[in-house]
């Protein structure tokens, strides 16, 4: 089962990922980690990831997708996997279908204005980490783990979220066409509570 995971940040793609990949017993492959665990091991490839990363500048498509072959070919994808963040690009999904055949493209569809008062409404312990939200929290400006103080994460304001989801709809909409004329394009509805959409793309997923 070869699967690919899209859906705008704060979808839950994250929380979703790790029930797929206990439930069908597939590695959940995120690229980001592939990027840290060929860097921290000095491979070939990671090595010429970091040389761009070092710099402030974006890893080329060809330093992706090679990272990404390489970890599809290794044993434990054998019986499929859940892509996460990869492919990014209709380029990139084009070279990926050079090298393997998705199965299924699940989408976690999820209404934007939502995603806003989700993401906006994250505070942060400045202390121990821990996540909260004002819906569940309202105003209360300590953690109830350790005391310490919730902040907002500069990265949380609704301008810097705007600007996150403009940037993922503009660059996911092609991919999202792509798919779906490939015919392996599924919609999930990720606005219900986490069992409920883990129900879903069970139901998609067989």
């Amino acid at each position: 089962m070869n699967v690919i995971l899209l859906g705008p940040p704060g979808a839950g793609k994250g929380t979703q990922a790790v029930r797929i990949a206990e439930k069908y017993q597939i590695p959940h492959i995120s690229t980001g980690d592939i990027f840290r665990k060929n860097i921290k091991e000095q491979t070939p490839i990671g090595v010429v990831a970091k040389s761009y990363i070092d710099k402030g500048q974006l890893v080329p498509d060809e330093v992706v997708i090679e990272i990404v072959r390489q970890r599809l070919a290794e044993k434990d994808c054998e019986k499929g996997y859940l892509l996460d963040g990869f492919p990014r690009t209709t380029f990139q999904a084009e070279a990926l279908a050079g090298f393997t055949t998705v199965d299924t493209v699940l989408n976690l569809d999820i209404d934007l204005n939502l995603l806003m008062k989700r993401l906006t409404g994250r505070r942060v312990c400045s202390a121990c980490g821990e996540s909260f939200h004002v819906s569940f929290i309202g105003d209360a400006k300590e953690c109830s783990k350790c005391g310490g103080a919730l902040i907002q994460r500069a990265d949380d304001n609704e301008e810097t979220v705007n600007n996150r989801l403009v940037a993922y709809t503009n660059q996911t909409a092609p991919l999202i066409d792509y798919y779906t004329k490939q015919g392996t394009l599924k919609n999930v509805q990720a606005d219900g509570k986490i069992d409920e959409v883990f129900a879903a793309i069970t139901r998609v997923l067989g």
